[in-house]
């Protein structure tokens, strides 16, 4: 069955005791009610105040007559027959929660948002975070906003939550059915709306779709704040104080800015350097290609109080005879016996096409007796780094493997994925990096390359093409290293600061430390660096670069007095969120995030003109038991 979006209907409000067959449930909730219609699932909220929202449109397809209804106290139940599915509503913790359950395979579109006209914005968490106006032309756009665009919950975003708000009032939508889900989008009257679409799959184990609605305080976070409580409620956060005690040297991520290094940058003379230079607090991470970091200088950077590791991934294979990469390398016989194999039995290509994606489930398999993955911890750690990144594992792209061999789902992968990761800090007492990392991996990753970056679809096409840069000359390739300048639109949809809200450091600023990708360093992007440096003092996450012995001689006086305005903010934010996120003035240009219990106030102009008293493009940062800076990078 699909099923697609409709038009909003008003649902008949009854009691329990009265007939319930009259069409539609009313359930308490923060801040109000919520009235689920049996007929078609229309789901609208009412506060204490009178004040209303349509928190879902109705499904558009017939679900056929609800059947079995019951309620009991705060819950309630019913069935579609004729669509085969079961459907319990009930409060818990404040929220409406919703579990429909399908007996057979198919796909349901709902909840349908956005659709009431009084909603002004839409909080989307995609990289640190998005918060749009619902009737912005760029975003309302086919070409290079969200018109059309299908995100998985899995994946594409970092949480499995949106928000919509207006005044006062917002709604907070949060999916832990994250597997089988994904938010479609779609410009309907110039103005953006928001479909969940959940398959439900014997296969995969999503026969089960529950989703949570919440009214919220309307604020740009409001939505992240309820999904953070979520996973306090679900006891499904660990913060990096707790997985300290498993990896001290944590507590080097505090203030630190992080570095990919090349060439000749990977010497201690260069490591030295970076301190002489005023650097006091540095990730330095290095690819894993044939040069490698020498023992000297992974220990002259740990001399310097840095953290220093190397990037491996544990998702790829290739041919060993032709392999491009070392980390693509695996003992006979890996390649190919446990490559993602789809339905049809044809191997699934791995980075670039290149190889196989491997499966989880064939190395967990294996390593008892042959220890693949422990070897080449053994191996890249050899050299007593204090740190390890790991790439793809937390990213949230999930496989299921057809192989009879080793067969698994995408719940599967996504358990063994958390496993192995763990064995970093678990048995190793190492910092773990991972890619991209998202919510449901924050256990066992304490800092993330890429979760902070708002990746638009054009983004991937560009980085194809020469003004972005290719992967060479080996030691400085212009694919990090070449300036490139970005087409209005793709520049503005990932790095204008009158989208973004930090909904990812609201969630999980104590628990993971978030930055842009490996190859959006700080000088990458043309005109961007002022407000990539402010942006990161709102949300209180560190800038990453990519240095050789050339960058950090030009350069790194400028890094160093970066870093030394960001390290207090981040030292005394570290165990702390966003609690509070607001804009000063008209429009979204000045931005205010407070932490924690207020000790710390980050305050950003991103305008051309003077905000009482603050310069354009510049911020004050004001911690308690200091005096308040202004900085303007």
């Amino acid at each position: 069955m699909g099923v697609v979006a409709g038009t909003t209907a008003a649902p008949t409000v009854w009691a329990a005791d009265e007939d319930q067959l009259s069409g539609a449930v009313s359930l308490p909730i923060s801040r109000g009610k919520a009235i689920i219609s049996t007929a078609n699932l229309a789901v609208e909220a009412r506060t204490a105040g009178a004040d209303t929202a349509v928190v879902s449109a109705p499904v558009a397809e017939s679900l056929g007559p609800a059947e079995n209804v019951q309620v009991t106290g705060t819950s309630a139940s019913w069935t579609y027959p004729d669509s085969n599915l079961e459907v319990k509503a009930e409060t818990r913790a404040g929220r409406l929660v919703v579990r429909v359950h399908s007996t057979v395979d198919q796909s349901l579109r709902w909840p349908v948002s956005g659709v009431d006209s009084s909603l002004r914005s839409v909080q989307i968490p995609r990289g640190e975070g998005l918060s749009l106006p619902v009737n912005d032309p760029l975003w309302n756009s086919a070409d290079n906003g969200l018109d059309g665009v299908d995100m998985p919950l899995m994946g594409d975003l970092n949480m499995p939550f949106w928000g919509y708000s207006k005044d006062r009032l917002g709604i907070s939508y949060i999916s832990p059915s994250d597997i089988g889900t994904k938010l479609s989008f779609k410009s309907s009257g110039g103005r953006l709306n928001a479909t969940a679409v959940h398959d439900f799959s014997a296969h995969e184990d999503t026969r089960d779709y529950v989703v949570s609605f919440a009214l919220t305080d309307g604020s740009p976070i409001g939505a992240a704040k309820d999904y953070r409580r979520w996973l306090r409620q679900h006891d499904q956060l660990r913060t990096l104080a707790e997985k300290a005690k498993n990896s001290p040297e944590i507590a080097k991520l505090r203030g630190a800015f992080h570095a990919y290094v090349w060439g000749t940058g990977r010497s201690a003379t260069a490591m030295n350097d970076l301190r002489k230079a005023g650097v006091r607090r540095m990730l330095v991470s290095w690819d894993a290609d044939k040069q490698g970091m020498p023992a000297e200088a992974i220990q002259a950077a740990k001399r310097n109080g840095y953290l220093a590791g190397p990037y491996d991934t544990w998702a790829n294979a290739q041919p060993p005879e032709t392999a491009d990469a070392p980390t693509s390398v695996w003992p006979a016989p890996v390649w190919d016996e446990a490559c993602v194999r789809d339905a049809q039995g044809q191997l699934t290509g791995g980075f670039g096409g290149r190889g196989c994606y491997l499966s989880s489930q064939a190395l967990a398999q294996a390593e008892p007796k042959h220890h693949y993955i422990a070897d080449r911890i053994a191996t890249m750690t050899a050299d007593h780094p204090n740190t390890y990144f790991l790439d793809v594992d937390s990213a949230g792209e999930l496989f299921t493997d057809y192989t009879p061999a080793h067969p698994m789902n995408q719940k599967k992968d996504r358990q063994n994925r958390l496993e192995r990761m763990g064995w970093l800090a678990k048995d190793h007492h190492l910092v773990a990096g991972g890619e991209k990392a998202g919510a449901w991996s924050n256990s066992v990753v304490d800092y993330s390359h890429g979760s902070a970056s708002v990746n638009m679809r054009n983004y991937w096409k560009f980085t194809h093409t020469t003004e972005w840069g290719n992967w060479s000359p080996a030691g400085r390739p212009s694919f990090f290293f070449k300036p490139a300048t970005m087409p209005d639109a793709l520049r503005t949809t990932m790095w204008d600061p009158r989208y973004r809200a930090p909904l990812y450091a609201t969630v999980l600023h104590d628990s993971i430390v978030n930055l842009d990708r490996w190859e959006l360093s700080y000088y990458k992007v043309n005109g961007v660096q002022k407000d990539r440096a402010l942006l990161a003092m709102v949300s209180a996450s560190p800038l990453n670069f990519v240095l050789d012995a050339s960058v950090i001689r030009e350069r790194g006086a400028e890094i160093a007095a970066l870093q030394k305005a960001f390290e207090p903010l981040h030292r005394s934010t570290f165990d702390a969120t966003v609690t509070d996120f607001r804009y000063l003035g008209s429009g979204t240009q000045v931005q205010q995030s407070t932490f924690g219990d207020g000790s710390a106030v980050v305050t950003a102009n991103f305008g051309d003109s003077t905000y009482r008293n603050l310069p354009a493009k510049c911020a004050t940062i004001a911690i308690t038991g200091k005096p308040t800076k202004t900085f303007c990078p």
